[in-house]
C-alpha cells in the first residue's frame, strides 16, 4: 500500500520570517508541517535512512522534539537559509571539521534525493544564484541585460569604463557582508561612479562593474512557480535610488503590470534553471523598457507582501500544497 505524501518539510532558521509565513499559511490549510534549521542537527534532530538493494529511492524518517515523519510522507520541501550543523562539545577538535562535514552532506544529500517538489532544490539555488551566470542566461533569454566588467584589471576595467562613456555602478558579485569587530554585519550597496574613481584598489580582488542604468523606478518581480508579482519599488532618497536596500525607509511600493515579452522571458530563464521560486530585480529605463539585474533564488519576499497585501505567501502554500511526489 503506498503511503500518501502529506507533510511539508521547512527548512529554515528559526528566525526566518519568510518561513513563518509559509509555515502559518500551511497550518491554517489543514497541511501538516515539519519545520527544522541545520543548525538543530546533530544534536536535536534525528535522522534515519536507509537505501534498500533492490528499489530505488531513501526511506526512512526525521524527527525532532515536536513532530516526526517518514520520507515516504514528505510532498514538498521548502528550503531557505538553513544555519549549518551544531556539534556536540563531545566531538574532540581533532575531528569537528570532519564531523561537521558528514553530518552536512549526511542531512542534505538525503534530503536532496526525495523526489518531491522543491523550494528551491538546493543545486538549483547553487547553479542559479551566479551573477555572471545569470547574465548569460537572461541574455539567451532574451531578456535585456546592463553591459558589465568582472576582474582585477585596473587597465582594462578603464578600458571598458572608457568604451561605455558614461557613468558606471559598482556591486558586490556575490552576497556578502563585512563584519567589522564591534559592528553589526555591514551589507555592501551599489554605489554610483565614473572611470576617474577606479583605482588601485580594484586589483585586490574581483570587481564587478556594470554601465548605470538610468530609470523611471525599479521592479521586484517575485515569481512562484506560474504566478508573477511584479512590484515598482520608489525611492524618496539618493541613496535609495542608487540601492534601494539601503534605504528601506524611503521606500514605497506600487504593483504593476508586467509586459508580456517580459513575461515570457522570465518564464525562459525560470526554466532554464527549473527554479519554483526566483526574486528579479529590474531597472526600468524612463522609455518603459525592463533592464535585467539579478535574480536571487532565495531572495526575501515578505516585506513585498505586507506592503501591498498581494498574495505571495498563499501562492508558496498553494504550490507547496499542490506539489504531490
Amino acid at each position: 500500500m503506498t503511503t500518501p505524501r502529506g507533510h511539508v518539510l521547512v527548512v529554515a532558521e528559526q528566525l526566518d520570517p519568510t518561513a513563518d509565513l509559509v509555515v502559518h499559511a500551511l497550518t491554517e490549510s489543514g497541511t501538516p508541517v515539519l519545520r527544522f534549521d541545520l543548525a538543530e542537527f546533530p544534536q536535536q534532530v534525528a535522522l534515519a535512512a536507509e537505501h534498500r538493494a533492490t528499489a530505488p529511492g531513501w526511506i526512512g524518517s526525521l524527527e525532532t522534539s515536536r513532530r516526526a515523519v517518514r520520507f515516504q510522507e514528505v510532498r514538498a520541501v521548502y528550503y531557505g537559509r538553513p544555519g549549518l550543523p551544531v556539534l556536540s562539545p563531545e566531538v574532540d577538535d581533532a575531528y569537528r571539521a570532519w564531523a561537521l562535514s558528514q553530518a552536512l552532506v549526511g542531512m542534505v544529500q538525503v534530503l536532496t534525493s526525495l523526489p518531491v517538489t522543491w523550494m528551491n532544490h538546493p543545486d538549483v539555488y547553487r547553479a542559479g544564484a551566479h551573477k555572471p551566470g545569470q547574465l548569460t542566461t537572461a541574455t539567451v533569454c532574451g531578456l535585456r541585460v546592463p553591459r558589465s566588467f568582472i576582474g582585477n584589471d585596473l587597465a582594462a576595467a578603464r578600458t571598458w569604463g572608457e568604451n561605455v562613456g558614461g557613468p558606471l555602478a559598482c556591486k558586490p558579485i556575490a552576497a556578502a557582508s563585512l563584519d567589522l569587530v564591534g559592528r553589526p554585519p555591514l551589507m555592501i550597496p551599489t554605489r554610483r561612479l565614473d572611470v576617474s574613481d577606479l583605482d588601485d584598489s580594484l586589483e585586490l580582488t574581483a570587481h564587478y562593474l556594470q554601465e548605470w542604468v538610468p530609470k523611471a523606478y525599479e521592479v521586484r518581480l517575485t515569481v512562484v512557480g506560474s504566478r508573477m508579482f511584479p512590484v515598482a519599488v520608489h525611492s524618496r532618497s539618493e541613496r535609495g535610488r542608487a540601492d534601494w536596500r539601503s534605504d528601506y525607509d524611503a521606500l514605497e511600493y506600487e504593483p504593476v503590470d508586467i509586459p508580456e515579452d517580459v513575461n515570457r522571458r522570465v518564464r525562459r530563464f525560470m526554466n532554464f534553471y527549473q527554479m519554483n521560486y526566483g526574486a528579479f530585480d529590474f531597472a526600468v529605463r524612463p522609455d518603459g523598457e525592463w533592464v535585467f539585474y539579478e535574480c536571487n533564488p532565495a531572495g526575501q519576499w515578505q516585506f513585498i507582501a505586507q506592503a501591498t497585501g498581494l498574495p505571495i505567501t498563499e501562492a508558496h502554500a498553494s504550490l507547496l500544497r499542490g506539489a504531490i511526489g
